[in-house]
Order: structure tokens, then sequence, then C-alpha cells
């Protein structure tokens, strides 16, 4: 295939994507907004008025970005582990793996679907934030970059996720007993600094806690953990998942059983 229609068959792919959430939209972003606005609400507005400061910012402020970044992880990881299942269950997988069309532009149009719709949510999220309390960009760069890239690691989670999955139920086992609990303990409510020292040293295990603390920075300036380091971790953690999830869809893996 030349590049024009490389170009076709992945925004092809892409817009199919898009359009799929889009035409459900109040399953697939409204939702996540309303859950967002109970966060900021709850813990916001009636804890974070009994705790008070947290690194210097109001807790409201500290857990804005946090938040954001959960949104952004659970789309991406649910719009592409839902879609390709769907259409391994429904066989039209198959067709599409035989097309002419390369395995890393189908790989990246599933992929992509997923950033964008994480990314929407973000933005959804991060509008509906400034209702509640103010927030200021630190560095432009890094905000982006960070949001980007978990968005596609996350994406591509949901993609194998969705490879190895036989029904229905398995798609939801990785974000209930994996994903959510990672989540919840990767800094997104409290500062890994306010942890005593095994905890902290704990806590370095968890990849979500690089991935908050370089989105922290980015918004408010400030991270519990080296940011480039976490830049790095999150970058390389994203090429070895995206070298797994192709050598996974070349070999036709749970696709053609």
């Amino acid at each position: 295939m030349n590049g024009q229609q490389l170009r076709i068959a992945f925004f092809t792919l892409l817009r199919k994507e898009v359009r799929r959430f889009l035409r459900i939209w109040p399953q697939t972003l409204l939702p996540p907004a309303i859950t967002m606005s109970l966060y900021f609400i709850i813990f916001g507005n009636l804890v974070g008025s009994r705790i008070g400061e947290m690194e210097g910012y109001s807790y409201m402020q500290f857990i804005v970005p946090g938040l954001i970044m959960m949104a952004v992880i659970t789309n991406s990881y649910n719009n592409v582990c839902s879609s390709f299942f769907s259409a391994k269950f429904q066989r039209s997988i198959e067709e599409l793996i035989t097309s002419p069309v390369p395995h890393h532009i189908i790989l990246l149009g599933y992929i992509m679907g997923g950033v964008i719709r994480g990314l929407c949510v973000g933005l959804i999220v991060t509008v509906m934030s400034l209702f509640f309390t103010h927030l200021e960009l630190h560095n432009l760069f890094v905000t982006v970059y960070t949001v980007t890239v978990t968005a596609m690691l996350f994406s591509i989670g949901g993609f194998i996720n969705a490879v190895y999955a036989r029904s229905f139920d398995d798609i939801s086992i990785i974000p209930t007993f994996i994903l959510t609990p990672l989540t919840y303990l990767g800094g997104v409510f409290y500062a890994i600094s306010s942890l005593s020292p095994f905890w902290q040293n704990l806590s370095l295990i968890n990849p979500i806690v690089y991935m908050v603390n370089a989105f922290r920075y980015g918004i408010l300036g400030h991270s519990d953990v080296n940011v480039w380091v976490s830049l790095a971790i999150i970058s390389a953690a994203c090429f070895l998942m995206y070298a797994i999830a192709y050598y996974l869809l070349s070999r036709g893996t749970g696709m053609r059983e």
C-alpha cells in the first residue's frame, strides 16, 4: 500500500472509533463527568475543608490533576478494550487482519481512538473542575506529553486485555482488580511524601504514581518524584506495551481461534 492508501486506511478506522463513542455519548462521555463532579463535591469540598492544605495547595487543587488523570486512564482503557473485543466477538476483526492494511495501522487506529476519547473526557473534567477551584498551567509540555502518552499507554493496555479476553466478563477483570486499586493508590488523593519511608518506597513500584505526579507537576508545579524520571518511565512503558500489542496482533493471538 502506498502512503495515501495508508492514510485513508488509518483515518477510516480512526473515524469509525471516534464515531462509535460519540454516537453513544450519554454512555461514554456523560458518566465520567458526573462521577468526577461527585469526587469534587465529596472529596474536594466536604473532606477537603477538614484537611486544609496539602503540599502548599488547597486539597481541591491538589487532587484535581489526579482526578483528571484517573478519568483519562479509565476511559482510554475501556474504549479500546470494549471496541476491539466487540470486533472479535462479531468476528469482523478477522476480515481486517487478513486485509492488505498493515498491522501497525490497525493498531494505531484503535489506540488513537482510545486516546481521543480519553482526552475528550479529560478536557470535560478539567472544565468542570474550574467551577470548584482555580488552576494554573505550570508547564505546557509536561502536561500535554504526560496526558497523551498515558492515554496511549492505557489504550494499548485495553487492546492487550481484549486480545486475551474470551467473554465480556473478562474485559472487566483487570480494570476491577488491578487498574482501580493501582489508581487509588497512585497518589490521586494524597501526597506520597506524607507516607512513611516504607510505604513511599513501596508506592514507587506503582507506575500510576509517576503519571499522576508528572501531570500534577505540569499543572501545579509540584511532584513527589523526579519529573524527568517519570516521563522516561512512562515513555519506556508505552514503547514496550506497543511492541507487545503489535506482536500479538501480528500472530493473530486470540483472533484466529
